[in-house]
């Protein structure tokens, strides 16, 4: 790809985009990436959801992107958080994710965070996503938070 079309391609020149884009509400991507979350099970230090991909959150591959699964994995590994009794999500430190298979447009998958340790701190989860058919692991991710976010450093 030469460098003008490059340029094209993410400042993506040619479309209607501007208009569309900056008319979105304020923090929109939570509610836009999780809207269709089913809860099935809330303990303490654990979450598990289930979700239907929708069109919304495919790419060309007509699969779930890889940005959204790392949002889910963002949205996963905050709300697991909460269940241990920490009042704050705080902040992320670093996020990883792995993508071991697809989940195709329609395929329905399981979503489960664990609390590795919530501290005063720090907290450290882990979000999988399965085929929920198959069990199979669509992807796995780490999350680290930052959850002091009002002392000083």
């Amino acid at each position: 790809m030469d460098i003008e079309s490059l340029k094209k391609f993410l400042e993506k020149e040619g479309g209607n985009y501007e208009t569309s884009v900056d008319s979105m509400p304020a923090r929109f991507i939570e509610p836009f990436v999780s809207h269709g979350i089913k809860v099935d099970l809330v303990e303490p230090g654990r979450i598990l959801c289930s979700f239907k991909v929708p069109l919304r959150l495919v790419n060309a591959g007509n699969f779930l992107h890889g940005g959204a699964t790392a949002t889910l994995v963002d949205i996963m590994g905050s709300a697991v958080i909460h269940t241990v009794g920490a009042p704050l999500t705080g902040v992320s430190l670093e996020i990883n994710v792995s993508y071991l298979d697809a989940a195709y447009l329609g395929e329905e998958i399981e979503l489960e965070a664990k609390a590795l340790r919530v501290g005063k701190s720090i907290a450290a989860v882990t979000v999988e996503l399965r085929k929920k058919k198959t069990g199979k692991i669509v992807a796995q991710g780490r999350h680290t938070k930052y959850l002091a976010v009002n002392s000083k450093l």
